[in-house]
């Protein structure tokens, strides 16, 4: 079994508390697998590099660092990975938060993703890290859901991204579950799958910039 470097309840007496700095503007870009949020993210970002500050996905980074994928992982072991993946998550946002003091932070995935992989359930997830649903919604002030390309039959699996085990239907299954887990945030924006990642890309920016425009009011 893997040693897991943050133990249950480990939020409840250790979690992010952006009160410690100017809070920034945050927000989300999620989405099932093959949805292009990684590369939409950093295109971002590159388009608006005075604006914004990427936090990169905790998962592949954990799951590239441990060398094995979520289903190759007993139940034990997947619950130690989602713990470690959580902590990664809140210490990228605090630190990427300091050192780009006066930026929006622009995110691959947000802590609510982490309860579609808990073995138990994402309730069970909330209890065992010692923190609620509502709180963690409350962390980001726009959440963007990019809907997956297995829509369009154009999903590659593992072949852009080697942690990934979902097939399309399972990618599919992925999306309904984490819009389900997004669905009660007070800005939420759905982007549907297109065959023209250029045209989602447009429709993804615009999305930012209007938070980015909206919160500099």
């Amino acid at each position: 079994m893997l040693r897991s470097s943050t133990p249950s309840g480990y939020a409840a007496r250790q979690r992010f508390d952006l009160a410690r700095v100017t809070r920034p503007l945050s927000i989300v870009i999620t989405g099932a697998p093959g949805s292009g949020k990684t590369t939409l993210t950093r295109a971002i970002v590159e388009r608006l590099p005075d604006r914004l500050a990427l936090v990169p996905e905790a998962a592949t980074q954990y799951y590239r660092r441990l060398g094995k994928r979520w289903d190759q992982l007993d139940l034990d072991n997947r619950r130690v990975a989602q713990r470690g993946i959580y902590q990664l998550q809140v210490e990228q946002e605090s630190r990427i938060a300091r050192e780009h003091a006066g930026k929006a932070l622009l995110l691959d995935r947000g802590t609510i993703d982490g309860s579609a992989y808990w073995p138990d359930g994402p309730d069970a997830y909330w209890c065992d890290l010692g923190v609620s649903r509502d709180d963690e919604l409350a962390r980001y002030d726009r959440v963007i859901v990019l809907q997956t390309a297995a829509h369009l039959g154009i999903y590659d699996g593992d072949a852009s991204n080697n942690v990934r085990f979902e097939d399309s239907a399972g990618a599919i299954a992925n999306e309904k579950l984490l819009t389900s887990l997004w669905s009660d945030h007070a800005d939420l924006v759905i982007i549907p799958a297109m065959i023209n990642l250029h045209d989602k890309l447009d429709a993804a920016l615009s999305a930012v910039e209007t938070a980015l425009d909206r919160a500099s009011r």
